[in-house]
């Protein structure tokens, strides 16, 4: 981990003196002799990493040399944006020789920086830490972009339901019985067990969806505040409109008690109230439930068997249990990557290894997932030897002891990616998008030959197929949503402190270290008035508190910034300043109207995401100078003049029909993902054609208007996810046959679409949502000869499905719903999982 903050330091000091030809001979002598000694270093972190567990004198070594590795990445970069506001590099280093003002001593700040690393050699010696690094800072191998390509996901089911299906339909069956009155039921038991993922199949279960017309799910966590709960669910009722947010931001505790109430009270509703520690949590919110004697519900998730047992005195309590020993191997075993690897004796070594886990589902697959990248019997011995160590009383490891060294064995670069969920408030339900811009910000992810996106996302995999990340949701064959659970999140958080990663500011505590490089901020904005951010050189900052006061107060400490994350309370105004964050590489803001013109200064933006959702921006011209940017997230009222400029553009959303029917797209030569609204007939989308590199297009019709002539598809090659919503007058005879995963939303088809789709060699994946009024669809033989998922979805008139002997042949999942006339599904697809019916 240690080796992430040089490697950086290192890269940047050598562009720096790449990009700098004309710096002073004195002060290019010194930044490379500091580049060297920190090469030099590198090479003893290995070493110091192992001893700084069991030695706190080595932890604050490798402390002092992360921080120096911070101090001069933020001396460069204060240089080059001083420089880059003067006339010339030659007279900014005349400036900063002569100390004026304006420009920071360049050449005195390093070689403060090279008597801080004379002192840390010496203490090296001290400490006695040798070279043992010879392979460090390698970086994880080619296999972790090949698992993206290979990886199946098993849903996060598996870590309760290996032989607990008779629990849930016991809960369903509590939930669902004709009992008017409110009445709570309590999941309890200790971290691990998996009762937020208990929880989360029965609030998904379709009979819980159409029994409860209202559901909201809430986590509340250690540190809680009752206000901040209470706004989660309402907004989740009544949606986050402008009018709802503003009416919020006025209103006293009460205030929302009574409003909660009053939205409830006529409805039957399910609500999650996940993490409960305290009794006085629940006490503080269930005022806001009111029992109307309609059969609502409360589930509650405890630790603690007092707070289970008292949430409601005729409620229904259960312990979720340990899996058997049995069950145990099984949930091992389908998570192993290659079972059929394990000889006789590495199975023996891995069964003493689960039986040490004492049924406890987390701990279970994290070590399937370490086991799996560990190859050959010495390797699972290693493993076995580690966890030995830590048996309490010969009995049982330690969960905690499970994912340390699960941890450990990742990579440098996959331990940053993997500490960067710690960021994040608990329990949040994460976008792999948004993780895998972020990510890109920071710099964790190479620029090399292959796409940095499809290189983060290969990293996600590596992770998820570890177990140390969780998949929540997955579309189109990727994972669209994760989390962490929440004893690795606390993991996480210890190992970013113990590395200065990043900073979480406790408003209570009002401490944050100093040598902070990124800080996160939680919770209601009235506690940071306090909130000090001078002399931090901060490298990110991400505001999850929607109320910030005055966030720009602060930007002149921001001018080291890399990632800028935060919502403007009450739709405000970015000022012009802020084109003076020359390093900003991701900006992601919500809540405002527009943007300033200074937003064309920052050349080195890569993502630029925008009050996503349903409100509209203004973009100003100057957004096309931002030659780096790679990924645009904004639905914008008025057309982007010159978007064809921003050349390095990978992924555009957002934009509407009128904003793109003037634009000559030959240039977006790397346009990977586009998402346009609002199309009407009248338009003409054939430049879409000219899109060379586009893979993902997902097209939507404005309300009450239908596509105009869809012919062009067929020119786009490269094209392999296709979502269309909105009426279709006629279907494509032909479509590119690179085409794996299509969506047809409200097509409103009158003729049988199954003839033209079967025919597309690649289609793996295929949604039918209100896109066809006709009764019978015909599946000939040899159609769809790779499908391996359809949905079939409000298709109320259809009575007849006819399906070819040797149609569908690898079909594996079948979804169906509200097909009321739909009496039968063909013989053959019987045996197939019906995931809804």
């Amino acid at each position: 981990m240690d080796d992430a903050f040089l490697s950086f330091a290192v890269q940047k000091l050598g562009d720096f003196l790449i990009e700098q030809v004309s710096l002073h001979k004195n002060l290019r002598n010194e930044i490379e002799w500091l580049r060297n000694e920190l090469l030099f270093i590198q090479s003893f972190l290995k070493d110091a990493e192992l001893k700084q567990c069991v030695d706190h004198r080595v932890q604050q070594w490798v402390f002092e040399i992360n921080t120096i590795a911070n101090d001069a990445v933020a001396i460069l970069e204060t240089y080059t944006f001083e420089a880059d506001k003067g006339a010339s590099c030659l007279k900014a280093c005349a400036c900063i020789c002569r100390k004026e003002k304006k420009f920071y001593n360049v050449l005195k700040e390093i070689q403060s920086l090279k008597q801080r690393i004379l002192d840390i050699s010496r203490k090296r010696e001290t400490y006695g830490i040798t070279n043992i690094n010879s392979n460090a800072g390698e970086g994880p191998s080619n296999q972790v972009t090949t698992l993206r390509r290979t990886t199946s996901y098993v849903d996060d089911q598996d870590y309760i339901f290996v032989g607990l299906q008779d629990v849930v339909q016991t809960l369903l069956a509590q939930l669902l019985k004709a009992e008017p009155r409110r009445t709570v039921l309590s999941i309890y038991g200790m971290g691990g067990l998996g009762k937020t993922t208990l929880a989360r199949k029965l609030y998904k279960n379709p009979n819980i969806a159409s029994s409860f017309s209202t559901r909201a799910w809430i986590c509340v966590s250690q540190e809680y505040n009752t206000m901040d709960l209470l706004k989660t669910i309402i907004k989740s009722i009544q949606g986050r409109t402008k009018g709802t947010l503003g009416l919020l931001e006025t209103m006293t505790e009460g205030d929302l008690e009574v409003h909660l109430r009053d939205l409830l009270k006529e409805r039957k509703y399910l609500v999650v109230v996940d993490d409960v520690w305290q009794r006085e949590a629940w006490e503080s919110l269930k005022r806001a439930f009111p029992d109307s004697k309609n059969g609502s519900r409360v589930i509650i998730t405890t630790r603690k068997e007092d707070v289970a047992e008292r949430a409601d005195n005729r409620g229904f309590v259960h312990k979720i249990r340990f899996l058997s020993q049995e069950e145990s191997w099984d949930l091992f075993c389908r998570k192993i990557v290659d079972v059929r690897a394990m000889v006789p004796a590495m199975e023996s070594l891995a069964k003493d290894m689960v039986e040490k886990c004492r049924g406890l589902p987390l701990a279970i697959v994290v070590l399937s997932g370490l086991l799996s990248h560990r190859v050959g019997m010495g390797k699972w011995q290693e493993v076995k030897d580690q966890l030995w160590k830590n048996i309490i009383e010969d009995k049982f490891i330690e969960i905690s002891c499970i994912l340390s060294l699960s941890y450990n064995d990742l990579s440098t670069v996959l331990k940053q990616c993997f500490l960067y969920f710690g960021i994040f408030p608990e329990d949040q339900v994460l976008e792999a998008e948004n993780i895998i811009r972020l990510w890109m910000a920071e710099g964790f992810v190479p620029n090399g030959e292959e796409r940095m996106e499809d290189v983060a996302e290969g990293f996600l995999n590596e992770l998820i197929r570890r177990s140390l990340v969780q998949v929540v949701d997955t579309f189109w064959e990727k994972v669209t949503e994760c989390r962490v659970h929440d004893l690795l999140r606390d993991l996480a958080i210890q190992k970013a402190s113990d590395t200065n990663l990043f900073d979480i500011y406790h408003p209570r505590k009002h401490s944050k270290s100093s040598s902070c490089i990124r800080l996160a901020l939680y919770g209601q904005g009235e506690r940071y008035h306090s909130l000090d951010l001078s002399n931090l050189k901060l490298r990110s900052i991400m505001f999850f508190d929607p109320v910030f006061p005055n966030v720009f107060q602060h930007i002149d400490v921001f001018q080291h910034i890399y990632v800028l994350y935060l919502h403007i309370k009450g739709g405000g105004a970015i000022p012009d300043a802020i084109g003076s964050l020359y390093h900003l590489k991701l900006l992601n803001l919500s809540g405002i109207n527009d943007l300033p013109s200074s937003i064309g200064n920052l050349k080195n933006l890569q993502t630029l995401v925008v009050s996503e959702g349903r409100y509209f921006i203004i973009l100003p011209r100057k957004t096309a100078d931002l030659i780096n940017l790679r990924h645009l997230v904004a639905r914008y009222s008025k057309p982007l003049v010159r978007i064809s400029k921003l050349t390095s553009l990978q992924v555009l959303k957002g934009v509407g029909c009128d904003q793109w029917k003037d634009v000559d797209p030959i240039d977006l030569v790397n346009l990977r993902e586009l998402s346009m609204f609002d199309i009407i007939n009248s338009y003409s989308l054939n430049n879409i054609s000219s899109l060379k590199n586009l893979s993902t297009l997902k097209l939507i019709c404005g309300e009450g208007q239908s596509f105009p002539s869809l012919e062009f598809v067929n020119c786009c090659e490269k094209l392999q996810k296709l979502w269309l919503e909105g009426r279709i007058v006629k279907l494509p005879d032909l479509f590119p046959n690179s085409i794996t995963m299509m969506v047809l939303r409200f097509s409103v088809l009158t003729e049988d679409p199954m003839p033209i789709l079967g025919m597309l060699p690649n289609l793996r994946n295929l949604y039918l949502v209100a896109a066809y009024e006709g009764e019978e669809i015909m599946c000939s033989d040899n159609n769809f000869s790779q499908l391996e998922f359809l949905s079939l979805y409000d298709l109320e008139n259809l009575e007849r499905w006819n399906l070819g002997t040797s149609a569908m042949p690898l079909i594996k999942g079948l979804s169906i719903h509200n097909c009321p006339n739909l009496k039968e599904i063909p013989e053959r697809t019987k045996d197939v999982e019906l995931l809804k019916r």
